[in-house]
């Protein structure tokens, strides 16, 4: 059926399909929208912990995010409409091939995807710059100077680069001497490459952009330590990162792999003495929260359903990619590069199955969160569980309530109050 398609009604067919995922996507954002803007008063589970101030201001928060969202996800839809409709991927291929003085497909793959994410990077730039000094900044989150922002983003520059000049010669190389089944052995390759980065970016990527600190001695410490002990979590190092630096908004999460285990705070989790951030208590209830997703191997199962996708597209892609139709209708007439069409396949051909999944991966992630909160209950810490949410939920200015249908499709994390209603159910149980 492919080999029977012109190349007009594939690329007819992509802008459809990328403008249907556009509308519905602002179909549930103005739902959203319109919940935010008719919900004016606090809701009866919060009146005594969230003071009227503080949900106007992350009312106020909500709307001004969402109309952002809109404008840029117009903007990166029209983005991309332009790129297809005027040809721009082939003749980026056209100008790398043009300056690469060496010859072969594996340099001219580096400098166009050198060429076309730098592109994007400073088309985008505005929009990140936006969000960060004007509606970060509005309502008191953001931290950054405009020396630390550049030299943070030239950082993440110039290391998206490394890796990925690294990553796309490997994958040009596996999948043209791979032979029938490259496939298999371009995801053995990129698993590989996943484990890879797993490893290293917690311990060497990460502390180039935030400084990490040992957790102090005393009585945090030591409770941490107590609970980490009692679950037999072989936790061997307690950092605390420098967020503040970047944001006031907060988080905590751990990494390693088998018996070696760390446990990051951001300083924005810890109390302070303007009233944000959580007590001793509370930050045991989150970890406690977060060693629940430890204990049921929530992290093994994702990092295996994400391979078994990849697995899926890449064995997608090795059928798709020998019909020069798909090449045509991107503009491609005088050749067929691997990394191009690999890039074609999985950013817009697989577009329908993209955002299935990503619906039923935010289905399971909701799975997971209510069950590492049973496991806090069931540790006895409920009642810190809860006022460790409502209070996190004030720092980062969440809006409480949401449209059914925007936080089925959206939301990993269930909203605030589903999550309480749920936890306090499940203490009574």
């Amino acid at each position: 059926m492919m080999i029977t398609l012109s190349a007009d009604t594939v690329r007819h067919g992509i802008l459809f399909f990328l403008w249907t995922e556009y509308l519905w996507e602002l179909y549930l954002s103005i739902r959203q929208y319109n919940k935010a803007l008719a919900t004016t008063e606090v809701p009866p589970e919060l009146k005594s912990t969230m003071p009227k101030e503080t949900f106007d201001k992350a009312r106020a928060y909500t709307l001004a995010k969402s109309k952002f969202g809109f404008f840029k996800d117009t903007f990166l839809t029209v983005q991309s409409t332009v790129i297809i409709h005027f040809s721009i991927l082939p003749q980026l291929w056209n100008y790398a091939e043009s300056i690469n003085t060496y010859g072969g497909e594996v340099l001219t793959s580096c400098l166009w995807l050198f060429i076309l994410t730098t592109i994007v990077t400073i088309v985008d730039l505005p929009l990140t710059i936006y969000n960060t000094f004007v509606l970060e900044e509005q309502f008191g989150f953001n931290k950054q100077t405009s020396g630390f922002f550049i030299w943070d983003k030239i950082k993440a520059y110039i290391l998206s680069q490394i890796f990925t000049m690294m990553i796309a010669s490997v994958i040009v190389v596996t999948i043209k001497s791979g032979g029938e089944y490259f496939f298999v052995w371009l995801w053995i390759v990129v698993c590989a490459i996943c484990l890879v980065m797993y490893t290293i970016y917690p311990s060497l990527i990460a502390p180039l952009f935030d400084k990490y600190t040992p957790l102090p001695e005393g009585e945090l410490r030591t409770k941490i330590e107590n609970l980490a002990s009692q679950l037999k979590f072989p936790l061997t190092q307690l950092y605390v990162v420098e967020g503040s630096k970047r944001s006031s908004h907060s988080n905590a999460y751990f990494y390693g792999f088998f018996k070696s285990k760390r446990i990051v705070l951001f300083d924005t989790l810890l109390a302070k003495d303007d009233g944000t951030g959580c007590n001793n208590d509370e930050i045991l209830a989150v970890l406690s929260h977060e060693l629940g997703h430890w204990h049921y191997n929530h992290i093994t199962k994702n990092f295996l359903a994400l391979q078994v996708n990849l697995l899926l597209l890449f064995a997608g892609f090795s059928y798709l990619f020998k019909y020069t139709v798909l090449y045509n209708a991107l503009g491609f007439y005088n050749g067929r590069p691997v990394l191009v069409g690999l890039y074609i396949v999985l950013q817009y051909v697989m577009l329908p199955y993209n955002a299935f999944l990503s619906f039923i991966l935010t289905c399971l992630s909701r799975r997971f969160e209510f069950q590492a909160d049973s496991f806090a209950v069931e540790l006895g810490k409920g009642d810190h569980l809860v006022s460790s949410l409502v209070q996190l939920n004030k720092d980062n200015l969440g809006f409480p309530i949401y449209d059914y249908l925007y936080s089925s499709w959206h939301h990993s994390h269930p909203p605030l109050l589903e999550r309480i209603d749920v936890i306090k159910n499940k203490k009574k149980d």
